[in-house]
């Protein structure tokens, strides 16, 4: 299985309070997420609106993208929505 993440902006979405990429898998595109909980939890969000959402999750991308790859692993590329749950307790460290 081939996975790539998009160099795209991550998309704030207020509808369901997270922050949104995209991965191609084997050439599709499948769209990822994570919740703003998850970024003011592990990574740091300085401020709870959008611009600290967004600055968490490019401080934090590496990592992001890291868990988000291992889901798209097990769940054979299926849509990823990453919550605080999946990162261990405290900080992450990208």
């Amino acid at each position: 299985m081939n996975i790539d993440f998009l160099p795209d902006a991550p998309a704030y979405r207020d509808v369901n309070l997270t922050v949104e990429f995209a991965a191609l898998v084997d050439g599709q595109r499948v769209p990822c997420a994570i919740s703003v909980e998850a970024l003011e939890d592990h990574f740091g969000a300085e401020t709870y609106d959008r611009a600290g959402w967004i600055n968490a999750f490019d401080a934090g991308r590496t990592r992001i993208e890291a868990v988000a790859r291992e889901h798209l692993r097990v769940t054979k590329g299926s849509p990823v929505l990453l919550k605080s749950g999946h990162f261990p307790p405290g900080r992450v460290l990208a």
